[in-house]
């Protein structure tokens, strides 16, 4: 039987690649939507593999960026709107 061994440091440089360009894309678009963080990822910076759906961004974030980026919920569709928490 082989043990893994390793300290994870390509999903944790993975998980900080990710949690940085949120960061940046939040801080040059306040008031932006899960999807609209997703489309970024996939479409603009081509990160393919993120993992990342609308619905699982509503977890990462408060989750991983919970100092950093802040919500408020919109009134008329009830979603969450990020921006740079203060």
């Amino acid at each position: 039987m082989i043990t893994m061994k390793g300290n994870g440091v390509q999903k944790s440089a993975r998980l900080n690649r990710l949690k940085s360009e949120i960061i940046e894309y939040v801080a040059s678009q306040p008031q932006c939507s899960a999807a609209d963080i997703v489309d970024y990822l996939s479409n603009e910076r081509k990160m393919r593999n993120h993992g990342l759906t609308t619905r699982k961004v509503g977890f990462f974030i408060p989750r991983y960026l919970s100092e950093m980026i802040g919500f408020t919920l919109d009134n008329t569709t009830g979603k969450r709107l990020y921006h740079l928490a203060s």
